[in-house]
């Protein structure tokens, strides 16, 4: 029954109905691995040079920043 309903035959019944508090469940977060944030920052420093001056990306300008960040964070290591 939704609960909208049921307050609407609660009110009409005379009776009192009290809405329960949804339960949320909080996530544990994934730890943040070092080579991840090693790529975050050579991202970000990257970034810059493949974007125009409006802040659009180049063509193809993302995917050589990816290229270049995982170059930079020295990624891709067996």
């Amino acid at each position: 029954m939704s609960p909208s309903l049921a307050m609407a035959i609660g009110s009409s019944v005379g009776e009192r109905v009290e809405m329960a508090a949804p339960i949320v469940a909080t996530k544990a977060r994934k730890k943040v691995s070092a080579y991840n944030r090693k790529y975050k920052a050579a991202f970000k420093k990257v970034a810059p040079r493949y974007k125009l001056k409006s802040g659009k990306w180049k063509a193809g300008g993302f995917k050589r920043a990816v290229k270049e960040a995982h170059k930079m964070a020295g990624g891709k290591r067996k």
